[in-house]
C-alpha cells in the first residue's frame, strides 16, 4: 500500500449493533473487535490512523434506558448520553484495537479523547430533527412513542427509528490534544458519536441536546488536520443511486461534481448516505485527495481499489 499517512477512518455506529440484535455488550465487543481487525492490518503496513465512530444505536439505547428508569433515577440530558456513548464505545474500540495489534506483535498506545464540538445554537436543525438513533421499532411501538412526543421516521425494510436534532459541527475543541497524540505516535480515537455538542456564550460553553452527524464531524477533523484521505466505513458496500428502488446501481467511483449533482437530485437521503456524501464533498473541496466509502470487512480490498466507492476531487 502506498497511501500517505495519516488516514482518518470513520466507523459507523450501526456496525456495533446489527439489525435484529438486542445490543448485549458481548455482541458489541464481538463486532468492535471484528471492525478493528482490518484497521490493525493497515497499521501493520506502517500507516498512521486516526479513528472516529458513530453512536446511533447505542446512544438511542441509553436514551431508552433513561425513559425506562425515569421513575427511579433522574434521566440524563441527550448531550450527556452522547458523552456516555463516546466513552463506552471508545473504551471498547481501544481494547479491541490494542488486542488486535498485540496479536500482530505491534506495541502501540491507543487513546480515546473525550471530544466537545462547537455548534451554532441557532442552527435550524434544532427545529427539524433528522438524525436517526436507537433501535428499530415496529409500527405499533412507533405509534406509541410518537404519542409521547418523539419524532420518528420509517426506514425501508427495517422499521421505525427515533429522530433527534443534528446541527452542523463548527469547531473541534480538543483538536490540539489529537495533534499531540499523532505527533507522539499514539493512535487517537476522537470525536466519537459526532462529538459532544456544545454552544458558547458569556465566556463559557454548555451542552445542548443533539447528536452531530459523525461523518460531518469526521470531515471537519480531517480538514483541521490537513489530511489527504478519509475513509467512511458503513453498513453498505458502497454508494448507490436509486438505493430504495429495485434498479439501484452501485457507483465504483465518482468526482466531487458527480457527488454534488446526485446529492441535489435526492439520491442520498438525510440521516443515511446524504451526510456521508456531504462530508466527502466538504473534505475534497478543502484540499483532500480522496474519500473511500465501504463496509468494515471490505476495508483492505477498498484500499486496494477492489471494493467500496472512491470519490475524488
Amino acid at each position: 500500500m502506498t497511501y500517505e499517512s495519516p488516514i482518518l477512518i470513520a466507523l459507523g455506529g450501526n456496525a456495533l449493533i446489527l439489525p435484529g440484535e438486542k445490543g448485549y455488550i458481548e455482541e458489541q465487543f464481538i463486532h468492535t473487535a471484528a471492525c478493528m481487525t482490518p484497521i490493525a492490518e493497515l497499521i501493520s503496513h506502517g500507516l498512521k490512523v486516526i479513528i472516529t465512530h458513530g453512536n446511533g444505536p447505542i446512544v438511542g439505547n441509553i436514551l431508552l434506558r433513561n425513559e425506562c428508569a425515569k421513575n427511579y433515577i433522574p434521566p440524563m440530558p441527550l448531550y450527556i448520553c452522547v458523552a456516555d456513548s463516546q466513552g463506552g464505545i471508545g473504551a471498547m474500540m481501544a481494547e479491541g484495537l490494542y488486542n488486535e495489534l498485540k496479536r500482530l506483535g505491534i506495541n502501540k498506545t491507543v487513546s480515546t479523547v473525550i471530544t466537545h464540538i462547537l455548534v451554532d445554537n441557532n442552527d435550524p436543525a434544532f427545529q427539524n430533527p433528522t438524525k436517526p438513533i436507537g433501535p428499530y421499532y415496529s409500527d405499533s411501538d412507533a405509534e406509541f412513542y410518537m404519542e409521547q412526543g418523539w419524532s420518528m421516521k420509517k426506514i425501508p425494510e427495517r422499521g421505525w427509528r427515533r429522530l433527534v436534532p443534528s446541527p452542523k459541527p463548527k469547531k473541534i475543541l480538543e483538536l490540539d490534544a489529537v495533534k499531540i497524540l499523532i505527533e507522539k505516535n499514539i493512535i487517537p480515537i476522537a470525536s466519537g458519536g459526532g462529538g459532544i455538542p456544545v454552544v458558547e456564550g458569556n465566556g463559557a460553553m454548555r451542552g445542548v441536546d443533539a447528536v452531530i452527524d459523525k461523518d460531518l464531524s469526521a470531515s471537519l477533523l480531517a480538514r483541521e488536520l490537513s489530511l489527504k484521505r478519509f475513509i467512511i466505513l458503513t453498513d453498505v458496500d458502497g454508494v448507490y443511486l436509486n438505493w430504495e428502488s429495485a434498479d439501484r446501481k452501485k457507483l465504483e467511483g465518482l468526482t466531487v461534481k458527480d457527488a454534488e449533482k446526485y446529492l441535489a437530485e435526492g439520491h442520498f437521503p438525510d440521516g443515511s448516505m446524504g451526510p456521508k456524501i456531504e462530508a466527502a464533498i466538504e473534505f475534497l473541496k478543502s484540499g483532500g485527495h480522496e474519500v473511500i466509502i465501504s463496509r468494515p470487512e471490505d476495508l483492505i480490498a477498498a484500499m486496494d481499489g477492489k471494493a467500496g466507492t472512491r470519490i475524488r476531487s
